[in-house]
């Protein structure tokens, strides 16, 4: 991918790209920790640590990487970004709240020094689908109606609520292309300095390039295959009215020709009027 290209790619990215929100949090706890203050309606959190793509790697069965990893005073919290409605499935939240969990508790630790977890889906669509701008999950004792106060919270937050309040404000951010078109400076500031400042350009460059390149190289399969397929109906249409042409030649019944052929009347009608044959 020539550099021009590689520019003009970085200026289409927003927030809701994971990779470009990876890169843009790397380093920002300013940034995660607006988001939280917003998502938790809580001005006061603040954030002491941000990772990105942080690894919790587990040997024998499945691992994860967490988009964002951050702390706050005695609670935890990942932070995804997806697309794709499969990548927000209720059990991939269960799986990542068990993973959150899994390297906080050392051993000989009491039970209630495990911080308070948080796995939050931002999402494209309203995965959940009740035309809600947030949705929080939490255990209840089902008998009573009451909270079970395990300390895990999931939260999904629908990217299609993009009205005027604060969390609107911040979807529609998540959703900008251009930093002067966002509503909080924190988050423009940063997606700006990623996008066009030299250092920012060359600190982010070679991770993105490879991500850019493996997307372009993906969308050259797709159009190929496309093409390919749309080769392969070509033919398979052009033999099967060769079929029809000479069946037609026969004086086959039309009714027969479509039964045999899956084709309607009408069109066999039409190929044998293309092919100047006379039929009833």
């Amino acid at each position: 991918m020539n550099e021009q290209k590689f520019n003009e790619q970085i200026q289409q990215l927003c927030l809701m790209d994971d990779i470009f929100f990876n890169i843009c949090m790397d380093g920002a706890p300013e940034c995660i920790e607006l988001i939280l203050q917003i998502i938790l309606d809580d001005a006061d959190l603040k954030v002491i640590e941000v990772s990105t793509q942080r690894n919790i790697a587990n040997f024998k069965y499945h691992s994860v990487r967490f988009d964002v990893f951050a702390t706050s005073n005695g609670k935890i919290y990942d932070i995804e970004v997806q697309r794709s409605d499969e990548g927000a499935i209720p059990r991939r939240a269960r799986y990542n709240a068990s993973m959150l969990d899994s390297k906080e508790l050392r051993a000989g630790v009491d039970y209630d020094k495990l911080p308070e977890s948080y796995v939050i889906f931002i999402t494209e669509n309203d995965v959940i689908g009740e035309n809600k701008p947030l949705y929080h999950i939490k255990r209840v004792v089902e008998e009573t109606g009451k909270a079970f106060n395990d300390g895990s919270y999931i939260i999904y937050v629908n990217g299609k609520n993009r009205d005027d309040t604060a969390l609107g404000k911040l979807m529609q951010d998540f959703f900008c292309a251009n930093p002067n078109e966002m509503n909080y400076s924190i988050l423009a500031n940063r997606t700006d300095y990623i996008k066009n400042d030299e250092f920012g350009g060359i600190k982010m460059s070679p991770i993105l390039k490879e991500w850019l390149d493996d997307s372009e190289k993906r969308g050259e399969e797709r159009g190929e295959k496309r093409g390919e397929k749309r080769g392969e109906k070509r033919g398979e249409l052009k033999a099967k009215t060769e079929i029809i042409i000479e069946m037609l030649k026969a004086n086959q019944p039309i009714e027969m020709i479509s039964k045999f052929t899956k084709l309607t009347v009408d069109k066999i009608k039409d190929i044998a009027k293309q092919n100047d044959i006379a039929v009833e």
